[in-house]
């Protein structure tokens, strides 16, 4: 059985859980035979990665010596920061592949040449999600990112108000920006984007499902050896 590696590049071990749960459903739901997901949380960094500084020291953190190692041995490596920090180092040290949710998700809110938005909790990293966007190349089918009010932290430790906010910036995306699906921008957002998927007429993509179904279709052209 091939296994993937889902590394968490901020400190927080539930975070790292709540995605491998959503990671192993999906491939379970998808496939035959799904692979094993196991899962791996950086050593330093922040609980939560909410601005540049955050970004950047999990860039480092999850090419440290003992997470490449962890990663030399898996069949495929997902990158579970909305970032995708470090993920370039990564893919230059191993010859698996190796899927950002970040990237995964935008490719696949842009499917069919939608127009996309994003709702989050972190506005400090407006500039960031609008480089990830150019990098993908997908500039002109970006309706614009929303954020939620409050500490993002804070927020986290309160499920419910953190989903029905982010409701209202998913609202916001499509009435003011014209958005045909709107990503949920961020991997501790994970269980709120499987809630707000049921909220609205318009896809509402999650990126860890997002980046299992890139790795799916990834492994189906690199299968193990």
């Amino acid at each position: 059985m091939s296994h993937i590696l889902l590394i968490n590049p901020n400190t927080s071990s539930a975070t790292t859980q709540m995605m491998v749960e959503i990671a192993r459903a999906w491939f379970a739901q998808a496939m035959a035979a799904p692979p094993a997901v196991v899962g791996a949380t950086v050593t330093r960094g922040a609980p939560m990665i909410i601005d540049e500084d955050d970004l950047a020291v999990a860039a480092e953190a999850i090419c440290d010596a003992d997470m490449l190692r962890l990663a030399g041995g898996a069949d495929g490596v997902i990158v579970g920061a909305f970032g995708d920090p470090g993920i370039e180092a990564l893919r230059a040290h191993l010859s698996v592949p190796v899927v950002g949710i970040g990237e995964a998700s935008m490719r696949a809110a842009a499917a069919g040449r939608r127009r996309f938005g994003i709702a989050t909790t972190t506005p400090r990293l407006a500039a960031s999600i609008s480089a990830s966007v150019r990098r993908q190349g997908l500039d002109e089918l970006f309706t614009g990112a929303r954020f939620t009010e409050g500490d993002p932290r804070a927020l986290g430790g309160t499920p419910q108000q953190q989903e029905d906010l982010l409701a209202g910036a998913v609202d916001t995306c499509i009435r003011a920006d014209g958005a045909q699906a709107v990503i949920i921008g961020g991997g501790p957002l994970g269980e709120a984007a499987r809630a707000l998927g049921q909220r609205f007429p318009i896809p509402v993509i999650g990126p860890v499902p997002a980046a299992c179904a890139a790795m799916s279709q990834a492994l189906r052209y690199c299968p193990a050896a």
